[in-house]
């Protein structure tokens, strides 16, 4: 090649900004040449060509002085600061390329002027410094959470969930710190969310605290990214007043990538020539497949390079890259010789941090106010305007000194020395201020404010950020702490305290101060509309059901909230039993009236105990409460909504229980438990596939015991744990030892109940007695029903987890008889779900639930899931099955439960 120049090459270094201008240096004749335009770049517009020479010739010195000694076809790069007095400075970047041989040939290259990229680079770094304090700042806590793990948290949510710091929770699941009844509108709200910036309505969640204690927050989500991929941001805010941090806000901001510029060169129809690396990662096309195309095709957008030339030479739009998704795009054009040279930058990320940054600012419930350095405010998001009593709009460009502000002893504050204009002054962090100020409708309001620099390095005056929390109402609690500490918050009734400390005075009274009675309440279906609506509509039931308790008793009783959805009344003077059976119909009426509550019509009843205080009752207050729990558990116990009186028959009726209890155990000792076994059928083949094992009492005195006598007894003590793992081991060992006998194969299923999936040790229980009764371990199916998975979802799924891991089959028992569904079953490690009986028995009869069999059945295979029919006792019932295409059968039809001796396989 010589000393010629090849015209690719130059395209090749065509790797330029708006202002560009091509060099030459011959390296035997010490030539250096320049095509127009170099003297712009240079800021020497107009100067003389020995001046222009002279200077470049000193900018590119380091450059040429390597490629004298370089090898032919390397490339250089150098980027230099222009100074000069009479404009601001700018940055020229050098690229060049060694030509030609040792002989001849020479350096050439391009001048690009890179200044406003630089400044863009600053400005990004404002920005994230800017995000990163707001963030640290807040008394919000916030966090983000990817694929439910939390991959972010700021200092006020560790202070929130009472850790050490926000860090703790990184890795962990986003549902380890929310409770249960909370996690169903938690997901249901972040499913809403379905495009980037979207924002949640606020909305109550309960956390979970390091110490045990349920705390109650508002939660605001807003779709975010991380890292690039799809993430939710979560805001949340402590609302209990009275444990309100005068903290300051913190927020953070989303990293922002180093920008990378695709360097595009066209011919003069726009059809593109040179498509850099950078261009592929930003449009992902090859440079292969964009080469001779035209230049819009390959931007997904229509694009005319010689309009943008002369519209100014840069534009910025939506583009889209091959693979479809949209990127924003800043695009510089310069004119060459034959085309264009586009340098194309990706402004995404920027777009999406500034979208993001409006959004969590917009979202949060403590003010933010912006004050620039020239003391004027920049900018305030929407809670400020609320607190403050003015539109954000109004405020923007307002003066900071410009406000009415006194401490928190009452006196007036000097503007200079606002704690924010100290901190312009000072750049040192002003936090837990306690001011008040007059809103814009003339109210005064009380202020929990922090200020700090937005950036620690600069020169004062400093811009600030201001973050303020309304703590008026916190002000006027220390007025009520007398109230509180006997009053209950919800309902406005007294707390178990005052009732103890009034019905201990009552019952030392006289005449009509005198206690005459205690009814004790407990809502009947209150935890179903607590579980199932969340717990603002179950608040909501509670002030309701208080009101009207309040309002159906006599002047002078006293009505309070012992806990929960218990609540209890004090009756003072003349009352008998006719007169107190009166009063709890009374009150039965009064709560039984429907309620709605956010387009929900509810009913709700109770059951009622009532304790009478004889003349001479020795019984202390807690003794009379707790007496009359027994008798409301007893109205319980005997179906719900109705009242029980406290007399001895009752007293021996408790003390059955507990003999019931005793019973158990020595059972248990004596062996006197044993197990049966139900067939379960495959309605296809015809044929025995597994066994139920169920568990039996005989006692020499009483005979069969049923097990709807003692199970549900157990199950309210630890003597379940001691029937499940009898059920397991025997079942277990008896189904090993059959399988041996009769030389066939069939699963064995073995009901766990709640408090044994709680147990930590279950998978290890279950991996040994499968081993020491050698019974494969797939060979053995755990049904566990709907209400254990409601109970504690997080500690279910993660037992189910373990479980399968081990290699278990689990069934969903009794479905349909609680709150779960389809959509929440997929989600578990299950295999089948058994339909319960009830439908069974009416799907001859009732058409209503042969399609809800049906659409159970449809739904279950859908997700690929075994489904069992219970209860089958009719061919009827057992034809219409086989016509819904269930998989398996089980009921009296096909034989009724026998010991393990006894189990024929039928033939198919």
């Amino acid at each position: 090649m010589g000393g010629k120049l090849d015209a690719k090459l130059v395209a090749e270094l065509a790797l330029s900004a708006e202002s560009t201008a091509l060099w030459r240096l011959d390296l035997p004749a010490d030539t250096l040449t320049w095509l127009p335009g170099l003297d712009d770049v240079l800021g020497m517009a107009g100067a003389a060509y020995d001046d222009v020479r002279a200077r470049l010739t000193e900018l590119i010195e380091p450059l040429t002085d390597s490629a004298r000694t370089a090898p032919v076809w390397e490339n250089f790069e150098l980027e230099q600061r222009l100074d000069s007095p009479d404009v601001p400075s700018r940055w020229v970047q050098f690229r060049a390329r060694r030509f030609g041989d040792k002989c001849a040939g020479g350096v050439v290259g391009i001048a690009t002027d890179v200044t406003e990229q630089r400044v863009a680079s600053q400005n990004v770094a404002g920005l994230t410094d800017r995000y990163r304090l707001l963030s640290e700042l807040s008394p919000d806590g916030i966090a983000v959470h990817e694929a439910g793990r939390v991959v972010y948290a700021n200092p006020a949510i560790g202070q929130l969930l009472g850790l050490k710091a926000g860090s703790d929770l990184l890795g962990r699941a986003i549902t380890d710190f929310v409770d249960m009844n909370s996690i169903p509108e938690m997901q249901r709200r972040i499913a809403s969310l379905t495009t980037h910036g979207a924002t949640s309505e606020p909305a109550e969640a309960g956390l979970l605290r390091a110490d045990g204690k349920m705390l109650v927050v508002e939660v605001v989500s807003v779709r975010t990214t991380w890292k690039g991929r799809p993430a939710f941001q979560v805001i949340m805010r402590d609302l209990t007043v009275r444990k309100i941090a005068e903290a300051s806000l913190r927020y953070q901001a989303m990293l922002v990538r180093h920008v990378s510029d695709g360097i595009i060169a066209t011919d003069g129809a726009g059809v593109v020539t040179s498509w850099n690396p950078a261009a592929e990662a930003i449009y992902a096309y090859r440079t292969a497949d964009a080469i001779g195309r035209p230049v819009g095709e390959m931007i997904g957008a229509r694009f005319d390079p010689l309009a943008v030339l002369r519209a100014g030479g840069v534009i910025e739009g939506a583009h889209r890259r091959g693979d479809g998704t949209v990127v924003n795009v800043r695009v510089s054009a310069a004119g060459m010789a034959d085309g264009y040279a586009l340098v194309c930058t990706d402004e995404t990320e920027r777009y999406r941090s500034q979208q993001s940054f409006s959004n969590v600012i917009a979202s949060l419930e403590e003010g933010v106010i912006v004050v620039g350095a020239n003391g004027r405010i920049e900018s305030a998001n929407p809670a400020a305007g609320r607190i403050l009593g003015w539109q954000p709009d109004e405020i923007v460009g307002a003066g900071g000194d410009e406000a009415e502000v006194y401490d928190k002893q009452g006196t007036l504050v000097a503007p200079q020395d606002y704690p924010w204009m100290v901190t312009r002054r000072t750049g040192v962090a002003q936090n837990h201020q306690v001011l008040r100020l007059r809103r814009g409708d003339g109210k005064w309001v009380w202020l929990s404010q922090s200020t700090r620099p937005i950036t620690d390095d600069a020169d004062p005056p400093h811009a600030v950020v201001i973050s303020f929390s309304d703590i008026t109402e916190r002000r006027e609690t220390s007025e009520r702490l007398r109230y509180d500490a006997t009053h209950d918050a919800l309902t406005g009734l007294a707390n178990r305290a005052f009732v103890v400390q009034q019905l201990a005075t009552a019952v030392r009274a006289s005449g009509q101060e005198r206690a005459a009675a205690v009814l004790f309440l407990d809502l009947d279906k209150f935890k179903v509309i607590n579980d199932s609506l969340g717990h603002g509509v179950g608040d909501e039931v509670l002030r309701i059901a208080a009101r009207r308790l309040r309002n159906g008793v006599r002047q002078g009783d006293l009505v309070g909230r012992i806990g929960g959805d218990e609540f209890a009344v004090v009756v003072t003077g003349a009352a008998d039993q006719n007169m107190l059976r009166a009063m709890a119909g009374h009150l039965r009426d009064s709560l039984v009236e429907p309620i709605a509550v956010r387009r929900h019509r509810l009913h709700i009843d109770a059951s009622i105990g009532i304790v009478v205080v004889g003349p001479d009752d020795l019984r202390t207050a807690d003794d009379l409460l707790r007496d009359a729990d027994v008798a409301m558990y007893e109205a319980k116990t005997r179906g719900r909504s109705r009242y029980e009186f406290f007399d001895v028959e009752l007293r021996k009726r408790v003390q059955g229980r507990l003999q019931l209890e005793q019973d158990i155990r020595d059972a248990l000792r004596n062996g006197r438990l044993w197990m049966a076994y139900q067939p379960v059928v495959d309605v296809r083949k015809q044929r025995m596939v597994s066994v139920e094992a169920l568990v039996r009492w005989s006692d020499p005195q009483q005979g069969e015991i049923p097990p709807t006598e003692f199970i549900p007894l157990a199950e309210e003590s630890d003597l379940i744990n001691l029937i499940g793992s009898f059920t397991l081991d025997t079942s277990i060992r008896e189904l090993a030892e059959w399988r041996i006998r009769c030389g066939m194969g069939i699963d064995l299923a073995v009901n766990i109940s709640a408090r044994q999936l709680d147990q930590p040790d279950l998978v290890t229980m279950v991996d040994d007695a499968m081993r020491s009764a050698g019974l494969p371990i797939e060979r053995l199916c755990l049904e566990i029903t709907e209400s254990m998975l409601m109970r504690d979802p997080a500690v279910a799924y993660e037992r189910l987890n373990a479980l399968r891991e081990l290699g278990v089959h689990l069934a969903i028992d009794d479905f349909g008889t609680g709150y779960s569904s389809l959509a929440q079953i997929r989600k578990l490690p299950v295999d089948s779900l058994k339909i319960d009986q009830s439908f069974i028995s009416e799907i001859e009869e009732s058409k209503d639930a042969k399609v809800i069999v049906a659409g159970i059945i449809a739904m279950a295979h859908g997700v690929d899931l075994t489904v069992v029919a219970e209860g089958v006792e009719t061919a009827g019932q057992l034809d219409i099955l086989r016509q819904l295409d269930c998989d398996q059968v089980q009921g009296y039809y096909f034989g009724r439960p026998v010991v393990a001796a006894d189990l024929r396989w039928p033939q198919g």
